[in-house]
């Protein structure tokens, strides 16, 4: 058994548990969601219990309080197998009024509409993410965001990541599992989990028959259009360049699939006020919960990624948002894209809930830094700073080695170099 590798999540769910009385932790597959629980609770019940579950099924529907005996905190892993067990959770929280005595894991997202309450006040929500750069020791964790959005200091950082080791940082994932790997027993792992999302998962999800070919195709469209705003149209063209046709209803249905699975997990776009009346574009980034997904629907090797700059940029800045995400979450923030009509854009805004906000571009090399702190620069300038802070730093994240802050202001740090 491998060692238990610490998480972010970890204190996330510590301090949930002690404002609400139960904690709902979703996220993907594999991801760490129920051995990071299994290290605060104090007893579990499995719902996918090949020897138990059909009599833990039959009696959620019977006496689901039945199923809550146990130490608290309770772990219910993989609650929506049984949704009555939301309800059952919820009031036990309302009759003890206490904190810290259930928590939910869930590898699908589950329409709350379907649930009678829903247990807002009771039960915190938190989404768990494969392991940032940080989390799996591969970041040397030299530079902190919390330090930055405090005291925007000159900085001087080493990253310890070589551009090679970001391409293989990319194919082998972000899952726990995964980590200390070969490459040859990682390759088989990350084809069991594409092939499960296709073969299954997509199915299982909410019992609809899906076309393997059809789920195959959009998930490498999807991967061809990785960190782009690409429309669904475009989607649909991809189809009919390979002689397949697909209805836009169907696709997408397709892709709510893969987002209650959390395959797919694409960025929202920021809208701040503006001193001018550019418009600002509203689609989302498309990105995969982890960029080995698209790296594996891509069919593209560490080797395959070096010899395409291009797709190797793409799948980085991919990279950089999945760990973007995990260190916002650590701050009680939240990330989204900048783009408006102009072609102007950041990458990534970090915005934290006290109003504070960072700019971030993604470069995989050195050679377009210049070019994207003109886009940082005037951003900056763009943004109405009587309605809207003004950014507490702009950052360019790159695949380079060493972390500076240049003579007008800009941080240009490795990804190697990054922690919360």
């Amino acid at each position: 058994m491998k060692t238990y590798i610490p998480r972010i999540m970890d204190s996330l769910l510590q301090e949930e548990l002690q404002a609400f009385g139960g904690v709902l932790l979703t996220g993907p597959k594999w991801c760490g969601k129920t051995t990071t629980a299994e290290q605060i609770s104090q007893s579990t019940l499995s719902m996918q219990s090949p020897d138990n579950q059909e009599a833990y099924l039959q009696m959620a529907e019977l006496t689901p309080s039945l199923l809550l005996e146990g130490k608290n905190p309770r772990l219910i892993d993989e609650w929506q197998m049984a949704p009555q067990l939301w309800d059952a959770v919820r009031h036990d929280v309302d009759v003890k009024g206490e904190f810290g005595l259930y928590i939910l894991t869930s590898s699908t997202s589950v329409d709350e509409k379907k649930l009678k309450h829903s247990g807002a006040g009771r039960i915190s929500r938190l989404k768990m993410y494969t392991m940032s750069l940080f989390e799996s020791h591969d970041s040397n964790g030299a530079v902190s965001f919390a330090d930055l959005f405090d005291d925007p200091h000159s900085i001087a950082a080493r990253s310890n990541c070589k551009i090679e080791d970001y391409a293989n940082l990319i194919v082998r994932g972000g899952w726990p599992g995964m980590i200390g790997n070969s490459e040859a027993v990682n390759r088989r792992q990350i084809a069991g989990y594409c092939d499960a999302i296709v073969k299954s998962d997509i199915t299982i999800v909410d019992g609809v028959s899906r076309d393997e070919r059809k789920v195959t195709s959009i998930l490498r469209s999807y991967a061809r259009h990785t960190a782009s705003q690409a429309s669904k149209t475009t989607i649909l063209k991809d189809f009919s360049q390979n002689d397949e046709s697909i209805h836009i209803n169907t696709l997408e249905s397709y892709l709510s699939a893969l987002n209650k699975l959390f395959v797919i997990d694409d960025l929202p776009a920021w809208s701040p006020r503006l001193r001018s009346k550019t418009t600002i574009r509203v689609s989302d980034t498309h990105h995969f919960v982890d960029p080995a997904i698209a790296a594996y629907f891509l069919q593209a090797s560490p080797h395959d990624l070096l010899f395409d700059p291009n797709t190797f940029g793409l799948l980085f800045e991919s990279l950089v948002i999945r760990d973007l995400r995990v260190y916002s979450q650590a701050l009680r923030g939240h990330l989204t894209h900048y783009r408006d009509k102009s072609g102007l854009e950041a990458d990534a805004i970090m915005h934290l809930s006290d109003g504070r906000w960072a700019a971030i571009e993604v470069k995989l090399g050195s050679r377009q830094v210049d070019e994207a702190v003109e886009n940082l620069l005037a951003l900056k300038e763009r943004i109405d700073t009587t309605k809207t802070n003004p950014p507490s730093f702009l950052m360019i994240i790159t695949g380079t080695e060493f972390a500076y802050q240049r003579k007008d202001g800009v941080m240009v740090v490795p990804l190697g170099c990054l922690r919360p």
